[in-house]
């Protein structure tokens, strides 16, 4: 293990997470509302530890699959420690469990809360809880991948496929660099794009700013207690939309970008995430049809928000807990399922429930004919038995993780719904679930133990278990 190269891409990561502290700084300066020491001194702290653990160049900067997984684990924990800092010293997050929350919560781009009042945040720290979000959304491993040379034996694709979500990340040009470059310039073309429509609403840059970063990252912490509901429906259409594109597989993106638009069009992946995005809109629009005045307004807010959850953004317009029951647990299902592989949101991914379907459909089929050959196509392509063994691994464990989750925060005396959704929620990278933990709630009742269980799901759920599993085995620390 070249434990030398991931001691090396932490004190990285750490002077990236420094440079990037200034940018709050610079909005207290702003607003002068004097928080801006804590931001620069934990700034200044990072960025000295991280010279010390990169001030001795690598002769060997090889990285294979085992280094990948690690430095993406330990990163992550990192980065989320020394984010939750500043949130501490300024004392507007007074409990250093709880900051921590926030600030994985930020990063995992889950938008989980455990603050009541959001408003009485400084700009600087709603900046830098929304920041967090568009850090996390793409991965700070892939912008590291997308500056840093690594060694010629081609590593940089064990960070990028440790980082990023879904069974399976290729590279969109041939070198893994190149492809994190590509993927940042869609990112951040996109936000900005957001960021113009929301200014053209009238929104206000400093929200138009914070909103978009929730939107692109898929997070959903929001700068106002009702969440989106208190802005003008124009921008409440833009960004749903705009979570719906986010939850779309980049390389879809690169697709049109090359001329491919038939491709595009033909990937299996999109049309089932379009098809069950629509369809959970069009289910709960009629379901909640006979509570509105009129329907467009009915469809505007379903569409909303299953494009929330389902892309595991969080933002709300409604109390969706208080829809029918049939409505409720269509969006438990979506919370589920999650956004595309490839993209910012979170979930199990569309990819591994298609892919978990045609498996079990194909157990049907060689249950009947046990000397049949039967494959399974993805995409226009048959998929390696490696990968529908990837996919049907990763539900187990996914499983396990849940099932354990929620019996650990059941000692906690807080209501079965609200576990339950809890866990989904946290594990999904979603945000809100429904009872406490709903649209108008928080997690703020939970003890400091199950913070700490609800912390290490949004871990697992935006790494997608493998980069944490490897780091806690003994095994991967033997010789």
């Amino acid at each position: 293990m070249n434990k030398r190269m991931i001691v090396y891409m932490l004190g990285l990561l750490l002077i990236l997470e420094g440079l990037m502290l200034l940018a709050p700084v610079t909005v207290d300066i702003i607003y002068k509302e004097g928080v801006w020491s804590a931001y620069l001194i934990t700034a200044v702290a990072l960025i000295i530890i991280g010279l010390l653990l990169s001030v001795f160049k690598c002769k060997d900067r090889a990285i294979f699959s085992k280094e990948g997984l690690i430095t993406v684990a330990l990163g992550w924990i990192v980065l989320s420690i020394g984010g939750a800092v500043p949130f501490y010293l300024t004392d507007e997050i007074p409990d250093f469990i709880d900051a921590i929350f926030e600030t994985v919560s930020g990063f995992t781009t889950t938008g989980a809360s455990i603050l009541t009042n959001v408003e009485a945040l400084s700009h600087a720290s709603l900046f830098w809880r929304s920041f967090t979000h568009w850090i996390g959304g793409m991965g700070v491993l892939v912008f590291v991948v997308a500056i840093v040379k690594m060694a010629s034996g081609g590593g940089n694709i064990y960070l990028l496929r440790s980082e990023s979500p879904g069974p399976e990340v290729s590279k969109l040009v041939p070198t893994a660099k190149g492809t994190a470059k590509i993927l940042y310039i869609i990112y951040i073309v996109m936000t900005f794009i957001e960021i113009i429509a929301l200014l053209i609403c009238k929104l206000p840059l400093f929200d138009a700013v914070t909103l978009s970063f929730g939107t692109a990252g898929t997070g959903g912490f929001s700068i106002s207690n009702t969440s989106i509901a208190g802005y003008p429906i124009s921008a409440q259409v833009i960004i749903a939309v705009f979570m719906a594109l986010f939850g779309i597989n980049f390389s879809c993106y690169y697709l049109l970008l090359v001329g491919k638009i038939k491709d595009f069009f033909k990937n299996e992946e999109l049309r089932a995430y379009l098809i069950i995005m629509l369809g959970a809109t069009g289910i709960i629009t009629f379901n909640i049809l006979n509570t509105y005045t009129n329907i467009a307004t009915a469809f505007k807010d379903a569409f909303f928000q299953v494009s929330s959850v389902m892309t595991t953004t969080g933002y709300t317009t409604v109390d969706f807990d208080k829809w029918p029951e049939l409505s409720r647990a269509i969006m438990v299902i979506v919370m589920c399922v999650g956004a595309s592989a490839g993209s910012t949101g979170g979930g199990l991914k569309v990819a591994r429930v298609v892919i978990l379907a045609k498996s079990g459909l194909r157990e049907i089929r060689l249950a009947a004919k046990p000397n049949r050959v039967s494959s399974i196509r993805f995409n226009g392509k048959t998929a390696s038995e490696g990968m529908v063994r990837n996919v049907c691994a990763f539900f187990v464990l996914y499983v396990l993780v849940f099932v354990v989750s929620f019996l650990l925060i059941s000692f906690d005396k807080n209501d079965f719904v609200s576990n339950l959704t809890g866990v989904v929620a946290t594990l999904n990278n979603i945000g809100p679930g429904l009872g406490v933990v709903g649209a108008t709630g928080n997690f703020s009742s939970y003890s400091a133990f199950s913070k700490l269980v609800f912390s290490a799901n949004m871990l697992l759920g935006r790494l997608e278990l493998l980069p944490l599993f490897v780091l806690f085995s003994p095994k991967t620390w033997k010789r």
